[in-house]
């Protein structure tokens, strides 16, 4: 093979000399890991040679001889030094080391079921860590609401006042807007299938039902878990970030205290009185759309809704909303500690908490809908 050069560098190649016995192989350039991978057609030629064992090797011309290039050549001359090799001394190590090593035959890779085992045993694992962090969670604030009961001056009036503010007033304008669409969507599409058979009249007790005991608790409810329950994580992860918590440690205050018993308190005082504004809205929009669509009158619609909806429904809305503040706040506050001081932390815990959050609320109601299945129908 011809000897090349690139930028200074020269290239591995071989050449051959014809000895009375056996032909000679001598092996030149610079033999680096680098060079061999940019020279298929040597690595190929390299090993046909390799197979012939009445050849003479002479490699003591190589300028250049790494450990991979010297394994490459072990492995094609069959994992043994060839009978007649002329070698230099500074090179003779690199082969050493592979004379008094084994190296394993690469294998197929067989599926290990060990590892859905461990993948499912991670997982259980994981939740019962976020179930166990929870219920200390738990624990703290009701041993915190025992201590209140005793010494009311201690009560964090102004952290709740705050709270209710930011996760109550402020969150009117979403809600409001979500209910009013809400409403009317529902109004609309349910006229379509009314008309058909004539019960035009059922939509009050439709729309009823259904915004009053359902959409309603659970529309303020996912809002808030997106909107309200991702700050109160992200607030409680910026101040693990710049030690704020360590700060507060260190005053002797708590954090369950200070942090968590305004949040769950604010959300608990606030959660009720979002669904009632938003069933509200949605109950108008719903109302408008049914005097457009079916010129059913607002009079109506106002005199017959006591009437299709028992007043046990807003009773269940309002013990829903409650429930679900609770654990809105709670899992909120429980991912906010878990936040690491660095940026990338924060973002995902505060993912899983608005995942969380939503997840609850939507169990939480499943729970309420199948125990109280059999009432606040008329």
């Amino acid at each position: 093979m011809n000897k090349q050069s690139l930028h200074g560098i020269n290239m591995p190649y071989i050449r051959f000399a014809k000895e009375q016995e056996a032909e000679r192989v001598i092996l030149e350039g610079q033999w680096t890991l680098r060079l061999l991978v940019e020279s298929s057609g040597l690595r190929k030629a390299l090993k046909k040679l390799g197979r012939a064992k009445d050849k003479q090797w002479d490699i003591s011309q190589v300028e250049r001889l790494d450990s991979s290039a010297a394994f490459f050549l072990w492995d094609a001359w069959g994992k043994q030094l060839p009978d007649k090799l002329t070698i230099r001394a500074e090179h003779q190590p690199l082969f050493n080391r592979w004379q008094h090593r084994t190296v394993p035959e690469p294998h197929k890779m067989l599926p290990d079921m060990s590892i859905i085992w461990y993948f499912w045993q991670a997982i259980l694992l994981g939740f019962y860590q976020h179930i166990s962090a929870w219920l200390t969670l738990l624990g703290r604030l009701v041993l915190d609401m025992a201590y209140l009961c005793t010494h009311p001056r201690a009560t964090p009036f102004k952290e709740i006042s705050l709270n209710i503010y930011k996760a109550g007033v402020s969150a009117l304008g979403i809600t409001a807007l979500v209910g009013m669409l809400v409403g009317v969507s529902m109004s609309y599409l349910s006229s379509l299938q009314l008309q058909r058979f004539g019960a035009e009249i059922y939509i009050i007790d439709l729309l009823g039902l259904s915004i009053i005991r359902e959409l309603g608790p659970m529309l303020a409810a996912i809002i808030i878990a997106g909107r309200s329950g991702s700050a109160m994580t992200a607030e409680i992860g910026i101040m693990r970030v710049t030690q704020e918590l360590d700060a507060l440690l260190a005053l002797g205050v708590s954090h369950s205290m200070r942090l968590v018993l305004p949040k769950v308190v604010a959300l608990s005082l606030v959660m009720p009185l979002l669904i009632v504004w938003t069933d509200v809205i949605a109950l108008i929009g719903g109302m408008v759309s049914a005097e457009l669509a079916l010129d059913i009158s607002y009079q109506q619609f106002i005199e017959q809704l006591p009437k299709s909806v028992p007043v046990v429904n807003v009773y269940i809305g309002l013990v829903k909303g409650m429930v679900f503040g609770m654990m809105i706040a709670m899992i909120a506050c429980h991912f906010g500690f878990l936040i690491k001081p660095n940026t990338e932390s924060l973002g995902q815990e505060t993912t899983h908490a608005v995942v969380a959050s939503i997840t609850a609320v939507i169990m939480v109601d499943t729970v309420f809908s199948i125990v109280f299945r059999n009432v606040g129908f008329p």
